[in-house]
C-alpha cells in the first residue's frame, strides 16, 4: 500500500520549514520512526520520520524547497 506522508507540526510555532537534506533516497528501506530528511525549523534543525516502514517511492520536496505544516513530502511503499 502507498503512502503519501504529509510535513508533521514539529514545533508549537513552526507553519513551515526549510527542507535540508534527504537522510532516505528513493529506494531505500525505512522503518516506522526512522529519519527520511533533515529540516530547518525557525529555531532549529530537526528529522522528519517515517509513520511507516517500507520502501521510499518518491520524493515531493527538494532540499531548499520551504514546505508547509500538512504539504506532502514523500511517498512510501508499506510492506
Amino acid at each position: 500500500m502507498r503512502h503519501t506522508v504529509k510535513l508533521p507540526r514539529l514545533g508549537d510555532t513552526a507553519d513551515d520549514v526549510v527542507v535540508i537534506e534527504w537522510v532516505a533516497n528513493v529506494g531505500d528501506r525505512v522503518g516506522q520512526n526512522d529519519p527520511v530528511m533533515r529540516v530547518e525549523t525557525s529555531k532549529i534543525d530537526t528529522d522528519v520520520v517515517s509513520p511507516v516502514a517500507g520502501t521510499v517511492v518518491e520524493h515531493l520536496v527538494a532540499p531548499g524547497d520551504e514546505v508547509a505544516v500538512g504539504a506532502p513530502i514523500v511517498v512510501i511503499e508499506s510492506d
